[in-house]
């Protein structure tokens, strides 16, 4: 069986501005890097923005089994897929971090013969999206420093600044540091940490900006820190977010890819859904809305997270509608939260998968709760019996929901085509009446109440003295009436990964909750969720290699 790197470099792709001028897109309008990717200039929003919008699809998931269960990989096999059944459709995704490439999870270009390509350069540097990111949230935390340094005009409290520095790379070593040590010449020490690129504030921002000028107003918009006296300090009073401006314009254009199968794929942004809004840009969507007939975008992790974000955040910002949700499962996953150990999970276990299947009925109910129809689409494996599968009929017919088994992974388009027409059939026959859950004027602890409540399913919110003062002086600042992202982990409903399948008779703790005002929301965090991941006993970059010629391997 061939590697999906293997199966990536066997790819008969075509050059890039043959994929562009199949959207239409004229040679003035896309800055080729290189034969097989492109940047997409501003003047394409100009020229499409009288055009009609397509159908929008969110590709979401249950709670997953460590390893993900394909939700990219099914995706990328949907757009293909759709076209495999003559629908114009393009597909909308989150760019790869270099954390989990080199983690534990691996790439973000999907898998087997779903992959978007080309996938070393994708999962790897791309277009340096990541790097533009990472250096204009470093640059703002050096000015930050260089300002105390500089005999602190701002007065700016060293003990109460918020913003961190951030590298796109795993590193525990790196949550808490001492920064300025080595005397009067290097500044004045303090406590700092690095998060996770994809975790900061920057890549938020990027991921809702509607333009540069919009992007600007958003950078100067952050809560740097807090003065002597205790008035919030916002990077516009420090300067230097137009050179932070600079830094990321050309990271502001969306990435023009394609698919094994020739499909176009636009990849930009990529914050992590678990400590962040997890979505692809809103620019991305919005243009591929404009570009085909049919787009079809994910969210990262199960729909408690990234599906929810998406809806509350992502669409009432951007005023997007979505027409449909896919929700993806594994029988394996399905097992994995009815108990069933890890490493049992290509046995065959009807008894687990029944315990677990509870899962997949609260994230039916959990997406049915914004007014969008969904399909179930089972992301298939050869380990599936028919019993199994006989089981996961019965509960979407109870539910009153289409399934299709999907076999995407190993045949591509083709294996995707039975789901792509129930996709298309749920748009045609049921019509999306979308609605975020919550209004976002209603006080943080209310809003923070009914997600526990309605996606969660926990009983309440305890809130730890840290959360109470933070969201007294948010709410203090005038910023209690945005929205909620909550930080919590992807394992699970509730805030604790052991609690698998529907946990009952739990609450969920919020120890801390932070201003993301330019990009617009507040941050609750819960549980021991962490924005700076850490490598696994055996990472993934263990595996990775290139020969003398510059061929990759281990890449997946």
């Amino acid at each position: 069986m061939l590697s999906d790197i293997e199966i990536a470099k066997q790819a008969k792709m075509l050059k890039i501005g043959e994929i562009a001028a199949n959207l239409g897109i004229s040679e003035e309008d896309f800055e080729p890097y290189g034969h097989y990717k492109a940047k997409l200039s501003e003047s394409l929003y100009e020229k499409t923005k009288d055009k009609p919008d397509g159908k929008l699809i969110l590709v979401t998931a249950i709670n997953p089994t460590p390893a993900g269960e394909g939700k990219t990989t099914i995706s990328v096999g949907l757009a293909e897929s759709m076209a495999k059944i003559g629908k114009n459709a393009i597909l909308a995704l989150r760019e790869p971090s270099l954390g989990p490439v080199f983690g534990i999870k691996g790439g973000a270009a999907g898998g087997g013969y779903a992959q978007v390509v080309p996938m070393e350069d994708i999962n790897l540097h791309f277009t340096g999206d990541m790097h533009a990111i990472t250096a204009a949230n470093n640059l703002l935390c050096a000015l930050i420093d260089n300002s105390i340094h500089q005999g602190n005009p701002l007065r700016l409290d060293q003990r109460r600044i918020l913003f961190k520095r951030c590298m796109d790379m795993n590193d525990r070593a790196l949550r808490e540091v001492i920064v300025g040590l080595g005397g009067k010449i290097n500044g004045f020490p303090r406590q700092d940490g690095f998060q996770i690129t994809v975790a900061s504030e920057i890549m938020a921002i990027l991921c809702l900006a509607s333009d540069l000028d919009d992007l600007k107003k958003r950078l100067e918009s952050i809560l740097v820190g807090y003065d002597l006296d205790g008035n919030a300090v916002y990077a516009k009073q420090l300067g230097g977010c137009g050179a932070m401006t600079a830094l990321l314009k050309d990271a502001l254009k969306p990435n023009l890819v394609q698919t094994l199968e020739n499909t176009p794929a636009i990849m930009h942004g990529g914050p992590f859904a678990n400590i962040a809004h997890g979505c692809n840009s809103v620019r991305a969507t919005k243009l591929c809305l404009k570009l085909a007939d049919y787009t079809i975008t994910e969210a990262g992790f199960g729909s408690d997270l990234g599906a929810e974000k998406f809806f509350d955040i992502k669409c009432r910002f951007a005023g997007l509608k979505p027409s449909c949700v896919v929700l993806v499962a594994t029988i394996r996953a399905l097992k994995y939260n009815g108990g069933m150990a890890r490493a049992e999970l290509t046995n065959e276990n009807v008894d687990a998968l029944k315990k677990g299947v509870v899962n997949l009925k609260t994230h039916i109910e959990n997406m049915q709760k914004f007014g969008v129809p969904v399909v179930v689409a089972i992301n298939r494996f050869h380990t599936d019996t028919d019993a199994e599968i006989e089981v996961i009929k019965q509960t979407c017919e109870e539910m009153g929901v289409e399934y299709s088994l999907a076999e995407i992974f190993a045949k591509g388009g083709e294996g995707g085509k039975d789901l792509a027409q129930k996709v298309c059939d749920t748009i045609d026959s049921k019509p999306s009446n979308y609605k975020p859950l919550y209004d976002e004027k209603l006080p943080i602890k209310e809003k923070l109440g009914i997600l526990a409540k309605e996606i969660y399913r926990a009983d309440g919110v305890v809130y730890t003295s840290q959360a109470e003062k933070a969201i007294k002086e948010i709410t203090e600042l005038g910023f209690g009436d945005i929205p909620v992202c909550v930080a919590k982990t992807q394992y699970s409903l509730s805030d604790d990964p052991a609690k698998l399948g529907k946990p009952e008779n739990f609450e969920i703790t919020v120890r801390d909750v932070r201003l993301s005002a330019g990009a617009g929301f507040v941050v609750a965090y819960t549980g021991d969720i962490m924005t700076m991941p850490g490598l696994p006993k055996h990472p993934a970059a263990f595996d990775i290699d290139c020969d003398n010629k510059g061929n990759l391997y281990g890449l997946f």
